[in-house]
């Protein structure tokens, strides 16, 4: 039972750490263009009125991919996060906390 478990284990290890891209904010997938692109996954609970990118109001819908240029950035929306993105990826933001 012990070397089961101790493989179920390893498994589990290996399927979160391969899960992980590196981004805390979201998840980032190679763009088929090679251009930068941004989507908001998550709203906050959507309690929050307008979504504030970079200052200005996120005029797209959840999940809804726009280009943008790659570097630092801001979003707000109850609480204000930076994040990078990096060039060349859609990067779909999903995480607000700390």
């Amino acid at each position: 039972m012990n070397r089961v478990s101790a493989i179920g284990a390893l498994a589990i290890a290996v399927l979160v750490t391969g899960c992980d891209d590196g981004h805390l904010r979201g998840a980032v997938s190679k763009s088929p263009d090679g251009k930068t692109y941004f989507a908001v996954a998550d709203d906050n609970g959507g309690q929050c009125g307008p979504m504030i990118f970079d200052g200005a109001p996120w005029p797209h819908s959840i999940g809804e991919a726009a280009e943008i240029k790659s570097g630092e950035h801001s979003l707000e929306c109850g609480t204000q996060v930076s994040f990078d993105v990096p060039p060349g990826v859609i990067f779909k933001f999903d995480y607000w906390g700390p």
